[in-house]
């Protein structure tokens, strides 16, 4: 099997659901659901609502494996940060989209939209954009300016999204986030925020079908390895790896 984690100093596994109608928000339904969950995974056992009004039920986040199921007005999204296996997070994954047609009311005609996400944190104590943009950009011609002499680079999070079937139901998107401000540039003081690599999937529903949204995730999920293996790590994960070492 493949390691991921491997990969970056944080691997983690999310879904997102995004619906068309609105998610039931009755004490006695999301009561229902919740406790359905905590049942099949006994860890997630911290429930809360925050100040925004998403419900939220997480394990312990403390043991730096945890998994976590947030639902929102017209969203539900769930994850495992640094699972055990590649096979646990898509458990609680598919758990919650075969579980959600009869809890939450949600079918096929519900989708708007079906991603399943490869994220990777990779820490470093400096500037994060200039690190991204040293392994990304190398010579491309963008790169000229981040050469010039008295330049310092304070954003640089590229993003690319791609189709990956015919008529662009499917596509893949690749983006970087280092969560860094000038600020942090201009007075040297960085925080311990990661840089971000996601890799996500997402489905669309396909034009005068309904989607099966377990059907879609099993796809979803083999395009999401395939693609992460050949491209995503040793074209981007592990080149930042490797400008992170080279500068520490």
């Amino acid at each position: 099997m493949f390691d991921y984690s491997e990969a970056a100093d944080d691997f983690f596994v999310n879904l997102n659901l995004q619906t068309t109608l609105a998610l039931p928000n009755s004490r006695e339904g999301i009561l229902h659901f919740f406790e359905a969950v905590q049942r099949d995974f006994r860890a997630m056992a911290s429930f809360y609502q925050r100040e925004t009004g998403e419900y939220v039920l997480e394990s312990n986040r403390q043991d730096g494996s945890y998994s976590w199921l947030e639902l929102e007005t017209n969203h539900m999204t769930a994850g495992f940060f640094n699972p055990p296996s590649l096979e646990e997070a898509y458990r609680l994954h598919r758990w919650l989209l075969d579980r959600s047609v009869y809890f939450l009311g949600i079918s096929g005609l519900d989708v708007e939209c079906l991603d399943i996400l490869f994220g990777f944190n990779l820490d470093y104590d400096g500037n994060r954009d200039a690190i991204v943009a040293e392994a990304l950009l190398g010579d491309s011609p963008l790169a000229a300016l981040v050469g010039e002499d008295t330049a310092q680079c304070v954003e640089c999070e590229p993003s690319l999204i791609i189709a990956i079937d015919e008529e662009c139901y499917m596509q893949a998107r690749i983006s970087v986030e280092t969560h860094s401000s000038s600020f942090q540039v201009r007075t040297g003081q960085y925080d311990d925020e990661p840089i971000s690599i996601y890799f996500t999937i997402r489905r669309y529903p396909t034009s005068g079908k309904i989607i099966n949204m377990t059907e879609s995730l099993a796809r979803q999920c083999k395009a999401c390895e395939d693609l992460t293996q050949r491209i995503v790590i040793p074209q981007v994960v592990r080149p930042v790896a490797l400008a992170i070492a080279t500068a520490q």
